[in-house]
């Protein structure tokens, strides 16, 4: 009577757990990717660590504290390390809601994936998807990195403003050097009428050419 009873609860528990059944979700590893030569075999103690990892999970979840290891089955387990999971609410005889797993698989993801060495895109459920990465803290504060911006900006701006005021001083400073160098040229300027050279009139110091000189007037005394 004992043993047609196992058989009957075995039975009933083996229809709860289907591909593609209500519920059922598929899981598929990918551990010689991940691992490479490190690579360990799938075998019965993984399940058991698989089934410890999502009873775990759903232990987190509201109403749900008393979920043990045996209320996780697991079908269709392949050599490539494929396999559908549901689990049993033992005293209803039926599955949880999917949402309830969905949320708990969730939850826990990155802890059920460190349990096997693997990640997201090693360890995957099909259709629980993935979670977000937490956001990694800066090895540098963010007030650092805006401060040096700006300290590098004002330093480049007072660079900029020093070597205008030196090009404008030495421009200033040219001008009137320029200037003289041209009056003193043009007061020295010779010019030739008709195969004879004239002294340039000095404006300044009143000085007479004497090519435009009468004879009385050289003979005069001034």
């Amino acid at each position: 009577m004992l043993w047609l009873l196992f058989f009957l609860v075995t039975a009933i528990r083996a229809d709860l757990c289907q591909p593609d059944a209500e519920n059922a979700f598929k899981v598929r590893l990918s551990i010689r990717t991940a691992l490479g030569d490190k690579a360990y075999a799938w075998d019965t103690n993984e399940e058991y660590l698989f089934k410890a990892m999502v009873a775990f999970s759903m232990r987190k979840v509201p109403n749900r504290e008393t979920t043990e290891i045996s209320h996780v089955l697991l079908c269709n387990v392949t050599q490539r390390v494929s396999f559908w999971f549901v689990v049993t609410d033992p005293s209803r005889n039926h599955t949880l809601p999917a949402v309830e797993v969905q949320s708990a698989i969730r939850m826990n993801r990155n802890r059920i994936n460190n349990a096997f060495f693997l990640n997201d895109q090693t360890l995957e459920f099909l259709r629980i998807p993935s979670t977000l990465a937490p956001p990694t803290d800066p090895s540098v504060p963010i007030w650092i990195i805006i401060f040096g911006v700006i300290f590098c900006i004002v330093l480049v701006a007072t660079m900029l403003l020093i070597l205008s005021g030196i090009r404008q001083h030495r421009r200033k400073n040219k001008g009137p050097s320029e200037m003289e160098d041209t009056e003193d040229k043009c007061e020295n300027v010779i010019t030739i009428e008709n195969g004879i050279p004239c002294d340039p009139l000095d404006m300044k110091g009143g000085h007479i050419n004497d090519a435009f000189v009468t004879e009385d007037e050289r003979l005069t005394p001034l």
